[in-house]
């Protein structure tokens, strides 16, 4: 470790929430430069989809400069917590996941977080080896270390509770896993998101209870999606995966409001925010997009995508390589239809919408006939900004 305890902090602390609290963490900074041995990093990932986006990067980010400095991390699946499911935040009861859902999911989550993390400084580790052997006794010896009204005084299950919704006696034992974990594996540093913050102080709590010394707990902000408004997920279609391809993560990029701009490049990039600031805002934009993309896909790919990009959307070309689209008999087909075949709409509804709102071409020409049929002869689709098929017989 080559960098002090206090230079060391201050690069920790750059783009964090919450540090509880940071006397604590110089503290440990300090004990580990003089004794030699690394700090354990903490960092909970429950398997709830097949693939990570880049909004799980921030904190892989964060983890990966704990290592930088020697610590060693420990990449926790939540295969455990998935079947619960993390109350936090919702409204309403969060499906559990069957055990086949996460085993399947967490399988793919290795290789992409070493796209970011060391293999050698890092651990992976799954909360059900020691929630599983703790047994009924062992919980309802936790479960007595905590109370129902602590809990209950979370923001989420406040709100619910005022609108009447219910609360399910199982929600309430996933801050209680999630921290319990950290006593398992004897964590120095939880990470987690601002909307975590609960659970990672019940770390806190529970490991004083074990007579271990608590974890520091850094929060760090969640980063909003595409669409500059909802926090990243999948399953609202704003997010940017980690195995997206370079051209496809570049465009999303380049997608978010400028508002978002700032946070990204803080959050996801090296660039020096003065340099961010001062820049005209579609070149920040572009400087972060070819920035993050090139994290994890490299420079050489980076800059095609802005290539490609540049030529699709600034000179208003069309991509180098168009893919085919086969219209299955009978023809001339529907083009609403033959729009929704081909993943350019979600509906036959959405096509004609699109081509009602100007935003469908074939060969260069709008069209503007909801009930417009097309022919297989190699003509090419144009859909919005992005979609583009050329159209063969199927």
């Amino acid at each position: 470790m080559t960098d002090s305890p206090a230079s060391a902090l201050d690069r920790l602390l750059r783009g964090t929430v919450d540090c509880v609290s940071p006397d604590e963490l110089k503290q440990k900074l300090e004990r580990s430069a003089r004794t030699g041995v690394p700090l354990r990093i903490k960092a909970g990932f429950d398997p709830t989809a097949p693939d990570l986006h880049i909004g799980h990067a921030v904190l892989l980010m964060k983890l990966r400069e704990f290592q930088e400095l020697g610590h060693h991390v420990l990449f926790l699946i939540g295969d455990f917590t998935g079947m619960i499911g993390d109350p936090t935040g919702r409204s309403d009861i969060r499906k559990p996941l069957t055990t086949d859902e996460i085993a399947a999911n967490a399988a793919t989550y290795a290789a992409q977080v070493f796209r970011i993390l060391d293999r050698e400084k890092t651990e992976v580790v799954f909360n059900s080896h020691w929630m599983s052997a703790l047994g009924t006794e062992g919980m309802i010896r936790l479960a007595a270390r905590q109370t129902v009204a602590h809990f209950l005084d979370r923001d989420d299950f406040k709100n619910r509770m005022e609108k009447g919704v219910a609360i399910h006696l199982h929600e309430l034992l996933y801050p209680l896993i999630q921290g319990y974990d950290s006593v398992a594996i004897r964590a120095d540093v939880e990470l987690g998101g601002t909307d975590q913050l609960f659970n990672l102080l019940v770390g806190r709590d529970l490991q004083r209870s074990y007579a271990q010394e608590p974890q520091v707990v850094l929060s760090l902000p969640l980063l909003v999606g595409t669409d500059g408004e909802k926090k990243m997920s999948k399953s609202l279609k704003n997010a940017v995966g980690i195995l997206d391809p370079p051209a496809e993560m570049f465009g999303k990029l380049m997608s978010i409001p400028d508002s978002a701009t700032a946070t990204y490049a803080l959050l996801l990039t090296s660039l020096p925010e003065e340099a961010i600031s001062r820049a005209h805002p579609r070149d920040a934009k572009a400087q972060v997009a070819e920035a993050i993309t090139a994290r994890f896909h490299g420079e050489e790919a980076s800059v095609k995508a802005h290539e490609e990009f540049d030529r699709q959307f600034s000179r208003r070309e069309m991509p180098a390589e168009i893919p085919p689209f086969a219209i299955a008999p009978p023809h001339p087909a529907r083009l609403s239809t033959v729009m929704v075949a081909a993943g350019a709409a979600r509906s036959e509804s959405q096509a004609k919408q699109l081509i009602r709102a100007g935003a469908v071409d074939i060969d260069g020409g709008a069209v503007s006939d909801i009930f417009c049929e097309v022919l297989p002869a190699g003509q090419i689709l144009r859909v919005g900004k992005r979609f583009y098929c050329r159209l063969v017989a199927g």
